[in-house]
């Protein structure tokens, strides 16, 4: 006796057509470099303060912008993505600089609240207890009190001066120049030096 879901289920392949052309132009679009410049591109502020973007017969309500090289190179080689959830890129800004004043303005208040990092300016206190690192410091943004792992990825050193300290949430804390702090202030990091 012939077991009858043999005969009912739909063979998987009949479901999914496999549209190999459009797959291969699909490959090819994300592989495609698009430079974005004043010429082909014009950036406008929504309602909402977000930032949209035309560029030739295109237009997109909503886009995202995200630094290739956020610590190093903030002003070159900035992504602008589609605001979905699969953040296709749209085009690559080589220099900010190429952008009408405006628009160059628009992108930098984009970058500002994607790339939140404040600046420490003070080392109030650094306590050590299982494992966690207890902050308590003054930003450019007032006081604040926030946790890192001990782990040596809590403070990494950018260069022979510049600090990356991100606590436990993700949030990244700038230390422009370690030597700047005073000789106490630097004694609390050793922990992390």
């Amino acid at each position: 006796m012939k077991d009858e879901r043999e005969n009912t289920a739909p063979d998987l392949l009949d479901l999914q057509e496999f549209d190999e052309e459009a797959l291969k132009k699909e490959s090819e679009e994300l592989l495609e470099m698009r430079f974005l410049t004043g010429k082909n591109a014009h950036f406008s502020r929504t309602a909402g303060g977000f930032l949209a973007l035309k560029t030739g017969e295109k237009e997109y309500a909503r886009v995202g912008v995200y630094l290739t090289f956020p610590l190093t190179n903030p002003e070159e080689f900035i992504s602008i993505r589609e605001a979905d959830e699969k953040a296709r890129e749209i085009g690559m800004i080589e220099k900010l600089s190429q952008l009408a004043r405006e628009q160059q303005e628009m992108i930098r208040e984009q970058i500002r609240l994607r790339y939140f990092m404040p600046v420490i300016t003070k080392v109030l206190d650094v306590k050590d207890e299982y494992g966690y690192a207890y902050w308590h410091a003054v930003t450019n943004f007032g006081v604040c009190r926030f946790t890192t792992q001990m782990s040596g990825e809590a403070v990494v050193a950018l260069n022979d001066s510049r600090l990356l300290v991100t606590d436990i949430d993700g949030n990244r804390y700038e230390i422009p120049d370690f030597y700047k702090l005073s000789v106490l202030e630097r004694k609390k990091l050793d922990l992390f030096i």
